[in-house]
């Protein structure tokens, strides 16, 4: 069925539909840019600068070593558990050029997270950094992990740098747990063992995966979608019409705060800012603001990549409003709503306007994008191009403008599927290649997009998402907890915060069930509040009402 909303004229100058055959692969894209771009700085990340020939040649010497000294072939799984360090880009790189498909793996994962998405994915090598290998070694036995490469913050930095950071980091700062470092391979020594090797290129098709990002969708097990070449050189190339109203190539300085390993931040900064031959400050940890403006007064940069917490976060540094914004040209926002307080703030205090966004990891990810020049705050902009939207009432009939609806998408960016789930896959995305985001969304007559509410029960905590099934599962495995139901409710610093309703048979404090959830779930996972009921809202059937609970918020 077609779209009966279909976008013929875009602003600016952009263009309504995308040129797939501009590439066979992200390989072709990343061969294209380091020939194009070879002296042109590439990453930059504490100090240190690759050029793009530079992350050509490291990239290339990992995908030597892969292809000739491990038994890894095209198609296998490699794990890459990764912070915004040199590192990320250099290994990612080597994977896809090696014929491999790069599975992004959380730094921040608990070992029971990292289990289950070792042995879902089926991957049989993990590139770790320090400060999780004790975490990696401990799971190892219990996945298909054949090999674990280590590599510690400063790895890539000059000799007297990199063993003074890294013993800083490990000694002073107590940052890496101990671990059996006989266990693991170095990566400087893999780089090592490729250097002089010629790698042999793997032809991909547009077909082929080229990333398995795990999502939880709406049932709280986490999925692996499967991003294809021609999925992530799709949204690159939709992404591209609407930077380039604001970005020139080969001249930028792009800030990259968001964790790589995270689609949002992959698809800005390994594809479009790689495409156009820009440059990448990566920031390895963000919640240091004091360390992150630090960083900025460095830099002339023209460019930036957030979301609301953090933009709030800058703001309400004394420091940060003193740096020089005359270069900013493009801030970016995902991963939450942004909320108009902060939008306007950020505009009067920076003089650029943040442009937003909406997407999900199934679609690689970006649907919509309000174009630089032509923003409308308050909407997550226009269809991305060559994507067709619909906004449909629960018998699937298209609604007219401005009625809510649920969101549907068709395009080149929508994930082949879920991985080793065709039932999942077949309950997410119809028949004639429509996906379901479950978010109710109102379309303008001017074809600009609201998202009004969220049909999953998702929580959003600082952009990233947590799925209230695998919290509570959590939960219920603590002896005093008979039931519970666990929903988002607002929160000044990270949008949503965590809360759980529980029902239990016998005394239990808060502070004893987050300390039982922090040895099973990631931080930003585990409930901040606690609610105790003497049992909760539920069907006729037994299925408990969230909804219920958010809306008494009792």
């Amino acid at each position: 069925m077609a779209s009966q909303y279909a976008l013929e004229q875009y602003p600016g100058g952009m263009n309504a539909t995308i040129d797939m055959t501009h590439y066979a692969s992200v390989t072709d894209l990343f061969s294209k840019s380091v020939a194009e771009y070879r002296q042109r700085p590439a990453f930059s990340c504490m100090g240190q600068t690759l050029t793009y020939g530079e992350l050509d040649n490291l990239s290339a010497q990992f995908a030597a070593y892969l292809q000739q000294q491990t038994d890894l072939k095209p198609g296998d799984r490699v794990a890459v558990q990764l912070p915004n360090i040199l590192q990320y880009p250099v290994v990612v790189w080597g994977v896809l050029r090696a014929g491999m498909v790069v599975v992004n793996t959380n730094p921040l994962y608990t070992e029971r997270e990292m289990e289950h998405q070792f042995n879902d994915s089926g991957a049989r090598l993990l590139i770790v950094y320090a400060g999780m290998a004790d975490k990696a070694l401990a799971v190892k036995s219990k996945t298909p992990i054949e090999q674990i490469i280590c590599t510690e913050i400063a790895d890539l930095h000059p000799l007297l740098k990199r063993v003074l950071v890294n013993t800083v980091v490990k000694r002073v700062k107590k940052m890496v747990p101990e671990y059996d470092t006989t266990a693991v391979k170095p990566l400087r020594d893999c780089l090592a063992m490729g250097q002089g090797k010629t790698f042999t290129p793997v032809a991909k098709q547009q077909s082929d995966t080229a990333v398995l990002q795990y999502t939880g969708g709406t049932t709280g097990v986490a999925k692996g979608a499967e991003l294809t070449h021609g999925n992530l050189i799709a949204n690159m190339l939709q992404c591209y019409e609407y930077f380039a109203l604001a970005l020139k190539p080969g001249q930028e300085t792009f800030v990259a705060p968001l964790p790589l390993y995270h689609i949002y931040a992959f698809t800005v900064h390994c594809l479009v800012i790689m495409e156009t031959g820009n440059h990448n400050v990566l920031i390895p940890n963000p919640r240091d603001i004091p360390g992150f403006v630090k960083e900025l007064s460095k830099w002339q940069f023209s460019g930036c990549a957030g979301l609301n917490t953090l933009f709030v976060a800058l703001m309400n540094n004394a420091d940060f409003q003193k740096l020089d914004f005359s270069n900013l040209k493009l801030t970016i926002s995902g991963g939450m709503a942004l909320t108009r307080e902060a939008a306007e703030r950020w505009e009067k205090m920076t003089g650029c306007a943040i442009s937003e966004g909406y997407g999900m990891t199934e679609t690689s990810p970006v649907v919509a994008f309000n174009p630089p020049g032509f923003g409308q705050l308050g909407t997550i902009g226009l269809q991305a191009p060559s994507t067709e939207i619909r906004v449909v009432n629960e018998q699937g009939e298209d609604q007219p403008f401005g009625e809510p609806g649920e969101l549907l998408v068709r395009g080149p960016q929508v994930m082949k599927g879920y991985w080793k789930r065709p039932e999942e896959t077949a309950k997410t995305i119809t028949e004639d290649g429509w996906i379901h985001t479950g978010d109710i969304a109102v379309l303008q007559e001017d074809r600009y997009i609201r998202i009004v509410d969220r049909m999953k029960d998702m929580i959003i905590v600082s952009g990233f998402n947590v799925y209230p099934n695998e919290v509570e599962d959590v939960l219920v495995k603590h002896p005093a907890v008979v039931e519970c139901a666990v929903v988002g409710t607002p929160d000044e610093k990270s949008g949503e915060a965590v809360k759980a309703f529980v029902v239990t048979n016998k005394e239990v404090t808060p502070e004893e069930l987050i300390a039982h959830c922090k040895g099973e779930l990631t931080s930003y996972k585990v409930p901040r509040q606690f609610v105790f009921r003497k049992e909760l809202p539920k069907t006729n059937v037994g299925k408990i009402l969230r909804r219920e609970l958010r809306d008494t918020d009792a």
